[in-house]
Formats: structure tokens, sequence, C-alpha cells
């Protein structure tokens, strides 16, 4: 078997992550049945465990985040209806318009400093019950916020801002991909950031290592609901005992090991703070955000400098590069993106 690591230190996203030796035999041995008749008890199993740690009464094992993303909106809300969503938002700007083409339900977007609602932005988004304007029927929240660098929503503002749109009738969803990282970089358990909404999603193929998946969690009754929307949207499989057991692995083993992400985060945000013509974000999890101040540098070149040099990023907003650090790169692919900035920047500016 070839070695896990290639020779890039690919930093593109934690979505790149292989699975390890051992998550490749509990896939080899992994039992599986018909999850769609629902005799997978692989698939059972990951959906009992995720609904436990999230303290919900059940759970769904999805293809992507997208598409449990989408059942959740389909399952909360109402076509014609607004969801009112930060303006950075991962469901309003990286899903492709899912909420608007399955479920007619148009987005409302708050700009906000830091990619974080408020209970004064969902008392001002919120629609009136009047008939001149559209009726919001959900708040979408993101824990961590991905546009906003991986910032943290803190719990006692997650429980306000549900506890504001409930008492305005409004549902809401969490958007919780890396809800993981959230509770790893602040010791709160998962159940305890999920309690205060109705649905919550959370990925496996992400820091998770998983190579497919996600779950949706929520009421018994909003999952049963959820069940067909998922089947419509055709995410029922059959097999997939074989991913599930790969995602259990994820779970059960690769949780600890983010705060050695947060840390080589913090690592390469200040390795990047001391190369000219960079400004960094301070991370709070597994993403630095690195803003190209220097005119001169273009983000196509330095990220066509860093890739000859072996580092992949990405760029993210008009002169942002993100770096997402993952179970895949070491302290030494740490070391040697931290070189590489250096070198590139260092050429590119003469």
């Amino acid at each position: 078997m070839p070695d896990r690591l290639t020779t890039a230190v690919d930093l593109r996203s934690d979505t790149v992550t292989r699975p390890t030796p051992a998550m490749r035999h509990a896939i080899a041995e992994a039992e599986v049945g018909d999850a769609v008749l629902g005799d997978d008890p692989t698939v059972a199993a990951l959906e009992r465990y995720a609904a436990e740690l999230l303290g919900k009464d059940a759970a769904l094992f999805f293809p992507s985040g997208i598409m449990a993303n989408t059942t959740a909106l389909l399952v909360l809300g109402r076509p014609g209806t607004e969801a009112v969503i930060e303006a950075g938002g991962h469901i309003l700007n990286y899903e492709d318009g899912a909420a608007a083409a399955w479920g007619g339900i148009q987005m409302r977007a708050v700009p906000t400093a830091d990619g974080l609602l408020r209970p004064e932005h969902v008392a001002e988004y919120v629609r009136p019950g009047t008939p001149y304007l559209p009726l919001t029927s959900l708040v979408c929240l993101e824990n961590t916020h991905n546009g906003a660098g991986g910032r943290v929503m803190p719990l006692a503002q997650l429980r306000v801002v549900a506890e504001t749109a409930h008492a305005r009738g409004v549902a809401v969803h969490l958007d919780g991909a890396r809800l993981p990282n959230a509770s790893v970089a602040t010791g709160v358990p998962m159940a305890e950031f999920a309690a205060p909404v109705d649905t919550v999603m959370v990925a496996l193929s992400k820091g998770l290592g998983a190579p497919v998946g996600s779950i949706l969690a929520g009421s018994a009754e909003a999952m049963e609901k959820a069940w067909r929307v998922r089947r419509r949207l055709g995410g029922g499989m059959r097999q997939a005992g074989i991913l599930a057991a790969a995602a259990l692995h994820g779970l059960r083993n690769h949780f600890p090991l983010l705060e050695q992400d947060h840390r080589r985060a913090r690592e390469l945000a200040g390795r990047a703070a001391g190369v000219p013509g960079l400004s960094v974000v301070p991370p709070e999890t597994n993403i630095v955000m690195m803003d190209l101040v220097e005119p001169r540098l273009e983000p196509a070149a330095v990220l066509a400098a860093l890739e000859r040099r072996g580092v992949r990023m990405t760029q993210f907003g008009a002169r942002r590069l993100r770096a997402v650090t993952h179970l895949d790169v070491d302290d030494a692919g740490i070391a040697r993106a931290g070189d590489a900035l250096v070198e590139a920047v260092g050429e590119l500016l003469g």
C-alpha cells in the first residue's frame, strides 16, 4: 500500500483526508444490510451513536452535508417563506441555491462583522406577520463558521439567538459541519450546542476523516419526515454500512485529534503573520485565513508559487487565501507550509 501522505502538503480543505489503515480495516469488516429497508446494522449503530452525542431523539446518515442541510430546511421551512442566515453562511453561498431549488425557500442574508448572528439580528430580520411581506419560517446558524475563518459561536450566544427565534414561532437549524471542532475548541459537548436548535447537521468527512457522509439529527418526528425527504432527494443508500463504518470509526477515534489540528493552525498562522505582505486572521479552530495586503501579491501567483513547492491552499475571496489543517498534515507538513509561504512571497516580491 502506498504511503498515506502524498508528497504535497494539501491544505485546501479538511475534506481531502484519506482513510487511515484502521479506518480501512473497519470498512473491510463492516457488517451490512439494506439501509433503505432498515436492516443495515452498521448504519443503525452510527445513527444511534450520533443521536446520543448530539443529545437528540434520532439521527440519519446522509451522503453529503448539502443534502442533510437541504433536508433540514425542507422539513422545517415552507415554500414561499424565508430563512434568515448570516451573509457569509455556507447554506447561502456554497450550496447551489438548494433551498430555493427544492424547497421554494429564499434566504434573507444578515451582514455581520464576525459571521455570528445575534439576537438583535433575529429580532430585526424575522419578518413581522403582515400579508405584505414574506413570512419567515426558520433561522439558520453555522458553527463553526467557515467563511469567518472557523469561528466558534459561543454556546450562550447560540442559546439566546435560538430562544429569540423560537419566541417568534420560527424554527432553528444548525449547520454544524465542523461542530466537532467547536466542541473541542471550547470543551462544550456537542449535545449542549445542539440542545437549543430543532435540527443539527454534522459532517463526518471533514476533520473526522471519513471518506463520505454527514449526520442530521433532531426530534423523532422531524427525522421521520427527514427520512422521506432524503429518499426523495435520492439519498437512500443500500449497503451503506461500508461508509457508515468509516464514519463511526472517525467519530470514535479521531474526535480527540482535532485539538492537534487547532494547534497546527495556530502554528501556521503564527508563521504566516511574520511574512511581509500578509495579514492573518488568528484562528480559533482549524482554518487559517490570510489576506494579501501587499498590492504586488496576486492570489493566483501566490498559489502557483506554493504549488511549485508542494503546498496547496485555496483562494477564499478577492485577496484572501485559506489553509485548513487536518488529520493528514503533521507537524513536519506545517513547517514545510510555513517555509513555502516565506519562499513564495519572497520570490514574488523580489
